[in-house]
């Protein structure tokens, strides 16, 4: 497909945005989102969210088993309407040949940025949720008040597992065993201001 303005990739008046018009979207250094049918914009993310997000694929991908991967902002559709980049995602081997995740991934990572804070923890977990993703994560990467908000699915509904603060150590069982230290991954980082 080849890409246009976003003026050109805009659907006829009236009509939902889909996954196609989504996938026209110029790479002009923002970050386009489907929910259902309403195109969500944002700018890409800074360097110190990209350092927080480096340092998790890092600590994922040393405790990742055989058979799942580790990936950075992969695209993840949801349906025709609905399509998310997270900042990390774990999929199976079956997965990682294809151009976006149709199924759905057994972990996604969102590092929480200002802007998208309440699409996070509300919109996108209520659709990562219906969608069946097994374990949802947000990192909240302030460096005074670092965090990680877990949560689980059980019985088709996100159970919240986790709420690590600064120095705690979360000891994840899924989708692998694993050891998160909110601290570590904002370490070096300065409140901005």
């Amino acid at each position: 497909m080849s890409t246009v303005t976003v003026g050109e990739a805009w659907p006829a008046s009236g009509h939902p945005f889909t996954v196609e018009e989504l996938g026209r979207m110029p790479d002009d250094g923002r970050r386009y989102e489907l929910l259902e049918g309403t195109l969500v914009v944002s700018p890409r993310p800074g360097m110190p969210h990209q350092v927080v997000a480096t340092r998790l694929v890092l600590v994922l991908g040393n405790a990742c088993p055989p058979g799942l991967h580790v990936v950075a902002e992969p695209a993840v559709q949801l349906a025709k309407d609905t399509e998310f980049v997270p900042d990390i995602a774990v999929v199976g081997t079956d997965q990682i040949n294809e151009a976006k995740c149709i199924s759905p991934p057994v972990l996604a990572v969102e590092v929480r940025s200002p802007s998208a804070a309440l699409i996070d923890l509300n919109r996108k977990k209520a659709a990562y949720e219906r969608f069946g993703v097994a374990s949802y994560w947000i990192v909240v990467p302030d460096p005074d008040s670092p965090a990680l908000i877990a949560f689980d699915l059980h019985e088709d509904h996100y159970t919240e597992t986790a709420h690590i603060t600064g120095d705690g150590t979360y000891r994840a069982t899924r989708p692998f065993p694993v050891e998160i230290t909110p601290a570590n991954l904002v370490a070096g980082l300065r409140t901005p201001g």
